[in-house]
C-alpha cells in the first residue's frame, strides 16, 4: 500500500489546496456569512457528497486506465503540475482577492442549500483535476489494488477538506472581520502559498514515473 511518506505528502497536496480559494470556500463563506454556522455547515454536508461522487468517479476511472495505459502517468503528472503553477499564479497574481469578502446572498432553504452545495462542488473543475492530475501521482499499481489506494488517499482528501471547510464554516464572520482590518497578513497567507504551490508543482514534474 502508499508508503506514510507518501500519504502525508499528499495529505498535505490536499491541505494546500483546500486552503487555496475557489468555488466551494466562496460559497461555504458567503452561505456562513449570510445564513449563519447552520446554514454553512447544510451547504458543507452538500459538499462533502459532491467529494465522494469525485472520488468514486475517479478511483473507478484511474483503475481502468493506470493499469491499461502506462503512459497516462506521465500525462497526468504534467497536467497535475501544470494545474499547481495555475494555482500558485492564481494566489500571487497582482489584483487577487479573497474569499472572505463576500457578496450578499438572500437566505435559502436547507434543501438548496444542500443541492447547491453538491452542485458547486460537482462543477467544481479544481477538484476534478485535483483527482485526475495529482491524486494519480501518489498512486503505484506495484503496491497493491490501484482502487483501494484510490479509495485511501479520496476519503484523506474528504477528511482534510471537511476539516478545514468545517473551520471555515464556524469562524467565517470573525474570519472576514479579521481580514478586513488586517489586509497585510491576507497578502503574506497569499505568497506563503503560491510559493509552496509553485514547490509541489516542481516536486510532480521531477518525479518518475513508478509504472
Amino acid at each position: 500500500m502508499i508508503s506514510a511518506t507518501e500519504w502525508l505528502v499528499f495529505a498535505g497536496a490536499a491541505l494546500l489546496v483546500v486552503l487555496t480559494p475557489g468555488p466551494n470556500m466562496v460559497y461555504l463563506v458567503s452561505r456562513s456569512v449570510c445564513q449563519g454556522r447552520r446554514g454553512g455547515f447544510i451547504s458543507l454536508l452538500g459538499v462533502v457528497a459532491g467529494f465522494l461522487v469525485h472520488m468514486l468517479a475517479a478511483a473507478v476511472g484511474l483503475t481502468a486506465l493506470l493499469l491499461a495505459v502506462p503512459l497516462a502517468y506521465e500525462l497526468l503528472k504534467w497536467a497535475g503540475a501544470a494545474y499547481l503553477l495555475w494555482l500558485a499564479w492564481q494566489a500571487l497574481r497582482p489584483g487577487a482577492c479573497s474569499p472572505f469578502d463576500p457578496r450578499p446572498l438572500p437566505a435559502d432553504s436547507p434543501a438548496r442549500l444542500f443541492a447547491m452545495g453538491f452542485l458547486t462542488n460537482l462543477l467544481n473543475p479544481k477538484i476534478a483535476v485535483f483527482y485526475l492530475s495529482i491524486l494519480p501521482q501518489f498512486i503505484d499499481p506495484e503496491s497493491g489494488s490501484v482502487f483501494a489506494q484510490s479509495l485511501l488517499l479520496g476519503f484523506t482528501q474528504i477528511a482534510v477538506s471537511f476539516s478545514v471547510n468545517l473551520m471555515i464554516v464556524l469562524s467565517a464572520a470573525g474570519i472576514s472581520r479579521w481580514f478586513s482590518h488586517n489586509p497585510l497578513w491576507l497578502a503574506v497567507q497569499r505568497y506563503v502559498m503560491g510559493f509552496v504551490l509553485a514547490g509541489l508543482a516542481l516536486r510532480l514534474a521531477a518525479e518518475q514515473r513508478r509504472a
